[in-house]
């Protein structure tokens, strides 16, 4: 997939219902194709996600005035929600390193060993 189809348009992207209804691990990214931040965190996403084969990874195009982002709280690029059956687990904004990240899917998807 190239960098250009990273994120999911908001047309694409799931509804907040529909997030809610989910079943399982899901890892909400928020962000954009052409954010530094957002560019700099996806190898530190990447290598925690090795470890849970089985959590959903759901990247969503974000900006001003779009309803599922600020749904979430969503203030800065990249914003990470962990959800499991729908509801929210965590949040991290900006992660520089893949420890946090790895805590937070260990509280979504806690029978994939760490």
């Amino acid at each position: 997939m190239s960098d250009a189809a990273l994120y999911l348009s908001p047309t694409e992207a799931p509804t907040r219902a529909e997030l809610d209804a989910l079943a399982g691990p899901v890892l909400l990214e928020f962000g954009t194709d052409w954010c530094g931040h957002c560019r700099a965190a996806r190898p530190v996403v990447a290598a925690a996600l090795q470890a849970h084969p089985g959590v959903r990874h759901v990247r969503v195009e974000d900006g001003p005035g779009r309803a599922l982002g600020r749904g979430f709280g969503v203030k800065l690029w990249p914003t990470l929600v962990f959800l499991r059956d729908g509801q929210p687990q965590a949040q991290l904004v900006r992660p520089r390193e893949a420890a946090p990240v790895a805590s937070a899917l260990a509280l979504i998807d806690p029978a994939t060993p760490a």
